[in-house]
Parts: C-alpha cells; structure tokens; sequence
C-alpha cells in the first residue's frame, strides 16, 4: 500500500476554476503516484471559499499521519519568493511535513 500524500492548490480565475482545479488533481496524482505515493486529500485556496484551503491542510497534517504534501509550484503558496519561501518554512516547522514540486520535475 502506497502512503498518502495531501495536495494544495490555490485557484485564481472563477470561470476556469472547476476545469483548472481538475486539471491539476490529474497531475498531482500521475506525480504522486510516479513518486510512490497515493494522492489523498487536495486542499484548495480560492476565492469561492470562505474557509482557508492552507489552514485546513495545516490541520490535517497536525492530526493525521500524513507528512508529505504535493503542490503544482510554490507560486500556489505565494507569489513572491520570500513570502513562499517562508510559507514553506511554517509547514515544515509546523507539521513536520516534506513538500513536494511538481514544476521543473520530469515526468
């Protein structure tokens, strides 16, 4: 059995979001599963959304077993590289959690 490893996201565009969404979904878990991991739950940040896709991934990290979450880029944790640098930073510190790119890794 493959251990599970969590995605996130952050959504922009209100038209696109649902075909954007599941587009990534779909390259999270042919990353995830060429990592060995099975894709579990994916945390979502968008603006349709009043609760905080980063806040509920931080607390299913704190209560569950997983420790490895897999995001598209780092710009879905921020846009500036400071600001995603330290974003990165408080997860791991956090939770104890290894964070996987997708962007820039061969398929």
């Amino acid at each position: 059995m493959r251990p599970a490893i969590y995605g996130y996201m952050r959504v922009v565009g209100i038209e696109e979001a649902d075909d954007e969404s599941e587009r990534v979904k779909r390259e999270l878990t042919a990353y995830a599963q060429r990592e060995g991991f099975a894709l579990d739950q994916v945390f979502t940040e968008n603006i349709r959304c009043s609760e905080s896709g980063f806040s509920a991934m931080l607390d299913a990290l704190k209560h569950h077993e997983v420790k490895d979450i897999i995001v598209p880029s780092l710009w879905h944790f921020a846009r500036l590289p400071g600001l995603q640098d330290a974003m990165r930073q408080h997860i791991e510190q956090e939770t104890g959690a290894r964070i996987w790119v997708v962007q820039g890794r061969r398929a």
